[in-house]
């Protein structure tokens, strides 16, 4: 996973281009480019924000702030904040107005209230400059220089502006991916791990309501295809199964859009819902949950096909055994046969297919749910790879990379389970 996350670093670090380009448009200067690159924290080395994105910066930027470093929710966004706790407990942060340096104390409800900052927090750095770290209202750790506020370019509704009094340097607080904080998105500008969540669950309810729909399905096609090697009900199952295996996802999501959300209009042909909608609520009736319809189907179709291929072969491969036929000439009920001796044998190299295909399943539902819009974990992939968001991709992507991890696990000691003979030392 360490690999994965280093080679997935430097891959979006030099192939995304420019990223300060796609936040503030082609039509930005130069100057304006350079301005919030500063203020992203873009301007330190690779590396430095390789490992802030892994294990944070908070454990060393409190020694240059030089109070402990905080987060708290804020009660309407409900978002972590960055603070600095105060002598006295308060949770403070600092802003710049009018050449004077103000503090900033959060009150209970989340809003703060402004006072002049105490004239003893100036330090000297070995320049003999006056400065001071604090905070932001931005989450970053800043420095000041009395007297000399910097002018930086903010964007908004009306354009470009430029804003005084601001720090001179700019550090985005991360406490890192194995705190549980991988940084904030460049794209949304809300934390990564406030827009994770909430897709993981509906990509997750996606994969799984794919799962239990294909495997159980898979699996008894593939045995009946298996117990009648060579007849007709063998020869269909094996030729759909290939059919629907050769067919890329898009393409069957394409083809069902067109006939059963175009044509016939039976299900709706996209998989659109307001982002904060709990997937249980769509669940809760068949009027919202028949958007899910169309992208299971779709995650079916591959997978059904191959699975039920493999536990077609594994099958006839058992059928055939000495122990099999032994037990079909003692007069055993092929019933009992099928059922006790050969399936159970069967299943062993399936769960093989299984379990990667589960790693499969989540990578494929990023090109499905970019087909059919689905607000997930692979639509959210999909956009901060073209933005070039490296903090989302990362975080994102790690996800998948232990549910990979997880699954082949669970395929190891699925392999125990079915055979007692399989032991591991």
């Amino acid at each position: 996973m360490l690999l994965v996350s280093l080679l997935l670093f430097f891959m979006v670090e030099y192939g995304r281009g420019d990223v300060t380009i796609k936040i503030l448009g082609i039509e930005s200067t130069q100057a304006q480019r350079d301005s919030y690159r500063n203020q992203l924290g873009l301007n330190q080395s690779p590396l430095v924000r390789y490992f802030t994105w892994l294990a944070g910066n908070d454990w060393w930027l409190k020694d240059r702030v030089g109070r402990p470093l905080v987060t708290v929710y804020n009660p309407q966004t409900k978002e972590p904040e960055w603070w600095v706790r105060g002598n006295a407990g308060e949770l403070l942060r600092w802003q710049m107005d009018g050449g004077d340096l103000f503090e900033l104390v959060r009150q209970e409800d989340g809003s703060s209230i402004q006072r002049p900052a105490p004239d003893d927090i100036w330090t000297t750095d070995a320049n003999g400059i006056p400065e001071f770290w604090g905070l932001n209202n931005n989450n970053s750790a800043v420095r000041w220089i009395r007297g000399e506020g910097a002018t930086i370019q903010v964007r908004t509704k009306a354009g470009f502006r430029e804003e005084g009094d601001s720090p001179v340097e700019f550090i985005p607080l991360s406490k890192g991916l194995i705190r549980g904080d991988p940084g904030e998105s460049l794209r949304t500008g809300r934390p990564v791990s406030a827009s994770l969540p909430g897709r993981i669950q509906k990509t997750g309810v996606l994969a799984m309501l794919a799962f239990i729909v294909v495997m159980p399905l898979a699996l008894l096609f593939g045995v009946i295809a298996g117990i009648n090697e060579g007849r007709w009900t063998d020869r269909i199952i094996s030729i759909t199964g290939l059919a629907l295996t050769a067919t890329p996802e898009f393409v069957t999501g394409v083809v069902l859009i067109l006939v059963f959300g175009i044509w016939l209009k039976w299900l709706p042909a996209v998989s659109v819902f307001f982002s904060d909608q709990s997937i249980l609520e769509l669940l809760s009736s068949w009027d919202s949950a028949k958007i899910l319809v169309l992208p299971v189907i779709t995650l079916t179709a591959v997978e059904l096909g191959y699975v039920a291929r493999m536990t077609r072969t594994s099958m006839v491969e058992v059928m055939n055994s000495s122990y099999v036929r032994t037990a079909i000439i003692k007069g055993m009920p092929y019933s009992r046969v099928v059922l006790r001796h050969a399936v159970r044998n069967a299943l062993i190299a399936p769960i093989t297919v299984i379990m990667l295909h589960v790693n499969w399943l989540v990578g494929g539902i990023v090109i499905v749910e970019v087909v059919f819009g689905y607000p997930g974990l692979g639509t959210y992939i999909y956009d901060s790879a073209i933005f070039g968001d490296f903090n989302a991709i990362e975080a994102a992507a790690m996800v998948t990379v232990a549910i990979a991890v997880i699954t082949r696990i669970i395929g190891d000691v699925a392999y125990v389970l079915l055979n007692p003979r399989i032991r591991y030392a």
